[in-house]
């Protein structure tokens, strides 16, 4: 404690015997007592604050490299080259034309406005 000694605290409390007095020596050191103690929980306090002051900052910097792991695996996906698939069509008028053949197609099938049920779908008349 402070480098001091049990014969040099002995000779501490002998001096602060012989200045203060019997009388007010217990007083004394019960205020002593009080601000040591207060002093170690203001220490304390201040120890849980720093503590928490890091967590916080590894909470950070955790959240920090989860963002930046999926902006990264988003980069990556838009770095990617896309599959490309096989042309259906050569050109612009291939398509129109085949367009033109499904809705001919589905008008054969619902000429004038007629569905074609089949025979099981037909109500029985009894």
């Amino acid at each position: 404690m402070f480098g001091i000694g049990m014969p040099e605290l002995i000779i501490i409390l002998v001096i602060a015997l012989i200045v203060i007095g019997p009388s007010k020596l217990p007083d004394l050191a019960r205020a002593l007592g009080r601000g040591m103690a207060e002093f170690k929980k203001a220490t304390q306090e201040l120890k849980e604050s720093l503590d928490l002051d890091e967590d916080l900052k590894q909470a950070k910097d955790d959240i920090v490299d989860s963002i930046s792991g999926i902006e990264k695996s988003i980069e990556a996906e838009m770095a990617e080259p896309a599959e490309e698939q096989e042309a259906k069509y050569e050109d612009f008028d291939e398509m129109i034309q085949d367009y033109e053949k499904s809705k001919e197609s589905r008008e054969e099938n619902t000429e004038g406005g007629e569905t074609h049920t089949s025979e099981k779908e037909k109500p029985e008349d009894a």
